[in-house]
């Protein structure tokens, strides 16, 4: 039974941090570590001590994790970057949080000795005879130690200390993967034996000049090395446990948003009753307006838990190949439910969220091929545009004339010019991208058409069809991509404040496009008049675009698999790169990697000199065995990667690849394991460091063996994720777990006698001989479904407390048969 663990962050804001620049301000980011590897860095905020960030992550750690830490700096442009202070979270404190932590927490100052890193692993063994009594220790190797030496290594020895017994190990230099295969032997007195006290394995990182650095410390209490056999496994470093001083605001404090979702997820046969029930609901029911396992669960949905429960069931039903007939269905509840066609899937329902996520899913790269040209062009102008008079800062705007100042009209006229250009140009893109919008996309919006103009098909609501589907279009996808570009992967960093000041007028601006114009003049921001005639002339061509949108076969759908986000032919992910290959004898060097443009589809990872070369290299996904960092020191350099392949002679061949940041890094890591991530062939170990001189660089050792293991699954949350039915199955299960009660009592208890009859008693014998037609008119509409859903709840529940209980008794997983 697999573990899934999710880790949502969100890096709000800061306030009243120190000045660390002579100007007498700073310039803060933050670093985000999971036991202690960086996962994301943020943007600068340049000459602020209360800085907005406003920067969110989802991270996938199937492994789990111990620690999330925020580390606050101040970057300089000359020298390192100065150290602010820090923000630590156990697991267990972030876990003790049902909804999640949200609040003010206070920097704390940075302690090396409390920074420690990796594991060890160690034999202990109590060996007692009549001549001696003594304590074996087994030091055998580590791994990933906290780099503590200019060099991004250690010099790393161990130490073992009982009572006033102690021993070391040799020094090995210059490695964080050490390996000693050394055995110390403390003698120990007989009273001795009878003692509670703790054995501790300390690793530190020899120095020649001044003190050594302390690298982590295991403690063992004595009482367990009286067991047999011996005490052998991998053990985690921990600090040296000096308390985490509260600065009392004096370093400025963070406002985080955190919060972890653990699952223990059962074998696929476990789900799929309930998978049964809710493809049940859209493929026959009886009538739209029946209670379904959908309705139900959208009746014990919070508001809060919304749009995880819309993207899961998008992605259930796109596994399940029915993600149109689900929305249709949604939609057409929706749709009959509406009097006023004005409101029409303007709430947070369940359909407008399902609508919402489905075209994130499916849609994401349609987007960012349709938005990304005009976006970039926008980012890398950086022209002061304001409309609103209140706002216009004559200061902040270059001068258009040298031969006087510049005056508020010059500043709101250039304004308005670049504006219809940005936007002439953006809904130019929009309207000519019918045959790249995708194939399902097209049909559910043209299921929605057919559903809204049967509902209202009066004469004074013939705008409603197109209203509906430029809502979602429009108002719900691309203008929130224009807004926050960062948010839908179009841009790596949030907009400055004046390129978002543009965005937000844009994104305005197509908010009344996707309106059709009809509330124009209404609103109070008169002062965005000047765009209103390229809004009006663009809604001819916009409802042309959208007929053209829903101008397609139903049935091309079933052609095109729909079992996987992305298309195997649609690339993923692309951009330059710097690549080095790992062939042949030379030596590897800082100055051998050359820049390169890749491309990832779920099917390769090519590369040429250029995007328009003509000549790609390729390495077939299916070939992939692993994608993992490299230590700094394999070639002196930052945000080095490695993909290892495997050919069909079972070689394995390295190429190393390196990204321009930790931000991107992580992406092009987080990519390249989701396509592979069904791979078969996955290695359950690596080298982080580079090959040279017959040995690694990482541990200087000569065996291909890896050092450390792999991180195959763990990845960035985001609209790619792969499609997993047990993992998203388990969401919704939870979600009726927790609204059991309220079905239960809603479909399922029969009310009091008093309630359901006058004075007399019910004839038991009358009901039971007219048989099945008199029971069923006992029951209370959609009771037979809900006892179905019940039961499934009530099963799951208890193969989850089946495997607990089996787990608990003996340590160790369990299979459950059905």
């Amino acid at each position: 039974m697999a573990k899934n663990t999710s880790l949502y962050f969100r890096i709000v804001e800061g306030r009243n941090l120190p000045a660390k620049d002579v100007s007498g301000t700073s310039d803060p980011y933050c670093i985000v570590k999971v036991d202690n590897e960086v996962v994301a860095r943020t943007a600068t905020v340049w000459k602020n001590l209360s800085p907005f960030w406003g920067e969110e992550y989802t991270l996938h750690l199937p492994m789990g994790f111990h620690s999330l830490s925020f580390h606050v700096m101040d970057e300089d442009t000359i020298g390192h970057d100065d150290v602010i202070g820090k923000i630590t979270l156990s697991k267990e404190a972030i876990g003790s949080q049902a909804k999640g932590l949200d609040s003010w927490l206070n920097l704390t100052r940075v302690d090396p000795d409390e920074e420690v890193q990796g594991e060890i692993h160690l034999s202990l063994q109590l060996l007692k005879d009549t001549e001696k009594i003594s304590l074996r220790c087994q030091v055998i190797e580590a791994r990933d130690l906290a780099p503590r030496d200019i060099s991004g290594t250690s010099d790393p020895f161990t130490r073992v200390i009982f009572n006033n017994h102690s021993a070391e190990t040799s020094i090995i230099k210059k490695t964080r993967f050490p390996h000693w295969v050394e055995t110390l032997e403390l003698e120990l007195d007989p009273e001795e034996l009878r003692e509670e006290g703790t054995v501790t394995v300390e690793v530190w990182d020899w120095d020649m000049v001044g003190k050594n650095d302390f690298l982590g410390k295991v403690e063992i209490p004595f009482a367990c090395l009286h067991k047999t056999p011996p005490l052998e496994g991998w053990f985690r470093l921990l600090p040296l446990g000096n308390d985490e001083v509260d600065a009392g605001g004096k370093l400025g404090a963070l406002r985080l948003k955190v919060r972890l979702v653990e699952d223990r997820i059962l074998p696929s046969v476990y789900y799929q009753p309930l998978i049964h029930l809710l493809v049940e609901s859209v493929i026959s029911p009886t009538e739209v307006e029946d209670s379904s396992a959908l309705t139900m669960l959208e009746e014990v949905n919070t508001v809060e838990s919304r749009q995880d429960v819309a993207m899961t069931l998008v992605k259930i039903y796109l596994g399940q190949g029915l993600v149109v007939p689900f929305l249709d269905y949604l939609n057409t509840r929706e749709v009959n439910h509406t009097a006023d066609p004005n409101t029409l899937f303007r709430s947070n329902s369940l359909a407008s969220k399902a609508m919402e996520q489905f075209m994130k899913a499916v849609g994401m790269l349609y987007l960012h091929e349709v938005l990304k040209p005009i976006i970039n062009r926008i980012f890398d102008e950086k022209k002061y545009i304001e409309l609103d008079p209140c706002k216009i800062d004559l200061n902040r705007t270059r001068r258009i004339s040298f031969k006087s100042a510049v005056s508020e009209a010059e500043v709101r006229d250039s304004s308005v010019e670049m504006l219809q250009s940005y936007l002439t140009t953006i809904i130019e893109s929009i309207v000519g991208s019918v045959d790249q919008c995708p194939p399902v996309m097209r049909v559910a919006f043209k299921q929605l058409h057919k559903r809204v103009e049967e509902q209202f098909a009066e004469p004074e609501h013939e705008d409603v069809k197109y209203l509906a589907i430029s809502g979602f279009f429009f108002l719900r996808f691309f203008a929130p991509a224009i807004l926050t570009p960062k948010l839908f992967q179009l841009r790596d960093q949030h907009a400055d404040t004046r390129t978002s000041r543009t965005l937000l007028l844009l994104a305005k601006a197509l908010q009344s496009v996707g309106n059709l114009g009809l509330q124009l003049g209404h609103g109070k921001e008169q002062w965005m008049a000047p765009l209103h005639p390229i809004i009006l002339r663009s809604v001819a061509s916009v409802k042309d675009f959208l007929d053209k949108l829903i101008d397609i076969d139903h049935d091309i759908v079933s052609e095109v698999p729909q079992r996987a986000v992305f298309m195997p032919s649609v690339t993923v992910k692309e951009g330059y790169l710097n690549k080095h290959k790992a062939e042949g004898p030379q030596l590897l060097s800082r100055f051998a990697f050359k820049k390169r443009y890749f491309w990832l589809t779920s099917e390769t990872l090519s590369y040429a000199k250029t995007p328009d070369w003509q000549v790609r290299s390729s390495i077939p996904i299916l070939c992939v065995c692993a994608v993992e960092r490299v230590d700094e020191n394999a070639f002196q350099q930052q945000n080095v990667m490695q993909v290892i392949t495997q050919d069909n002679d079972g070689q394995l061949h390295t190429m190393y690849i390196q990204c321009k940041n930790v931000n991107e890094l992580n992406q092009w890591l987080s990519a390249i394991r989701k396509v592979s991530i069904y791979n078969e062939r996955m290695l359950p170990s690596f080298h982080p460091g580079a090959h040279r001189s017959g040995k690694w660089t990482c541990c200087l050792q000569v065996d291909r063996a890896g050092c450390s293991r792999t991180h195959s699954a763990v990845t960035l949350g985001d609209w790619s994720d792969p499609l997993d039915p047990d993992v998203e199955t388990q969401t919704i299960y939870k979600q009726l777990l927790q609204g059991r009660d309220k079905l239960r009592k809603k479909y399922v208890e029969i009310p009091d006698a008093d309630q359901t009859s006058s004075n007399t008693e019910p004839n038991t014998d009358s009901v039971l001989s007219d048989g099945a037609e008199c029971y069923d008119a006992l029951m209370k509409p959609g009771q037979s479904v809900a006892a179905r859903l019940l039961a499934v709840i009530e099963d799951l529940e208890q193969a989850h407390a089946t495997f607990q209980r089996r787990e608990k008794e003996d340590g160790t997983s369990v299979i459950l048969n059905p």
